[in-house]
């Protein structure tokens, strides 16, 4: 794919760089060091990373989405630091908790338009992480250029469009337009990000389920059923095709997993042979093209089996979770954390005080909060929590 002038511009100048390295090489180093990626490695990925019960946490998960993401990107003749800097990128705007805690904020946000973990990520990478200035004094964040900025966005209109799923908040809508500069469509990057993301978290959180012990392998045929009802029931899809899937699937699955280290690896080969099976299917599939034009190709038959596998995580894992306690002591968390912060807003670390000290109304005020909030990890929020709340909820 080739690149162009406007696509390595910055949202704020700069000096003249060393030729060293090149400027997508630049946007990846910017994101590997920033304290956003660092804060993964606390945050929810399916479970708490403080439990025993799932192994992965959002930096290690985004770690090997990233890999994913540099692999079909070779084969498709995309920038391969590019795509890799869409995939480090693409859960830093997660809050603590997970998509638990993302339903919370987004409860508290309503009235200012929502809360989503894509619109943060943008809202991150060009505001919030401290790294460039605007000549003006405004933030401009880790100022990566625009097809990398672009490269992070899969789902291209705003909070007011009406749908669950957005990518920016009203007062973000200019550097999102600067980044989507006569784009037509998902940048062909945006799509490997969001393709490399499913396949991660699909096949790993299955493995991540086998090891703890929520899925039982010899078990599986006899679930055939609920599982199918469980994954229409969270993502949609055809039941008949994803039962095809599942038909399709199951003899590569081990008979049993003890945890000897003979289960372990053979768990291993079965992770790498979904990995390569998706991938090689969705080469072959998609041929090499412009950016905007053409696309990936995700084949039907594939795009089913991934939707299993995150079918099967749904039924074992998530689903079960939230009926428990904790899921909402994990809200009210959150909900306690703004509520203090609203009263007492010179707790906030200093980087989100500025802001809030600037802002002009209530609605500006409460979204700086937010932002605080939304930057903390799982740990950091419960011991913020026991700081400014008074108490620490033993259920967490």
């Amino acid at each position: 794919m080739e690149y162009g002038s406007s696509d390595i511009e910055r949202w704020a100048p700069e000096g003249a760089h060393s030729q060293a390295r090149g400027p997508f090489e630049r946007d990846r180093a910017r994101v590997l060091h920033s304290s956003g990626l660092r804060r993964l490695g606390a945050k929810t990925q399916v479970l708490g990373p403080a439990t025993n019960d799932f192994i992965r946490t959002r930096l290690t998960h985004t770690l090997e989405v990233a890999q994913i993401g540099r692999s079909l990107a070779k084969y498709v003749g995309a920038d391969q630091d590019l795509v890799e800097t869409a995939c480090l990128c693409h859960d830093l705007g997660h809050p603590p908790f997970g998509h638990n805690g993302e339903r919370a904020l987004a409860e508290v946000a309503a009235s200012i338009g929502g809360f989503e973990g894509n619109a943060q990520t943008l809202r991150l990478i060009t505001r919030l992480e401290p790294k460039r200035f605007q000549p003006d004094g405004r933030p401009a964040g880790l100022n990566l250029t625009r097809a990398a900025v672009d490269a992070t966005i899969k789902y291209p209109w705003g909070a007011d469009a009406g749908k669950r799923k957005f990518n920016y908040y009203d007062d973000d809508v200019d550097v999102f337009e600067w980044a989507r500069l006569d784009a037509d469509g998902l940048c062909a990057e945006a799509q490997i990000m969001d393709l490399s993301d499913d396949i991660g978290y699909s096949v790993h959180d299955v493995e991540d389920a086998v090891v703890r012990g929520h899925v039982v392998l010899d078990r599986l045929p006899d679930e055939h059923e609920r599982i199918i009802e469980a994954t229409v029931g969270w993502y949609g899809g055809d039941a008949d095709r994803l039962s095809a899937a599942f038909d399709r699937l199951l003899p590569l699955f081990p008979q049993s997993y003890s945890g000897s280290q003979a289960d372990l690896a053979h768990l291993k080969d079965l992770t790498s042979e979904f990995i390569g099976r998706f991938l090689t299917a969705v080469t072959e599939a998609s041929p090499q093209s412009a950016r905007y034009r053409g696309g990936i190709i995700v084949p039907e038959e594939i795009a089913d089996e991934i939707l299993l596998l995150k079918g099967i995580a749904v039924t074992f894992v998530m689903a079960p979770r939230e009926l428990e306690p904790t899921y909402l002591s994990q809200r009210s968390v959150l909900f306690d954390l703004v509520d203090a912060l609203w009263d007492r807003p010179a707790e906030m670390e200093a980087m989100y005080l500025e802001p809030y000290l600037r802002s002009g109304d209530d609605a500006a005020k409460l979204r700086c909060i937010i932002d605080q909030i939304a930057a903390l990890t799982d740990q950091s929020a419960m011991a913020w929590h026991a700081r400014l709340c008074g108490m620490l909820r033993s259920s967490l």
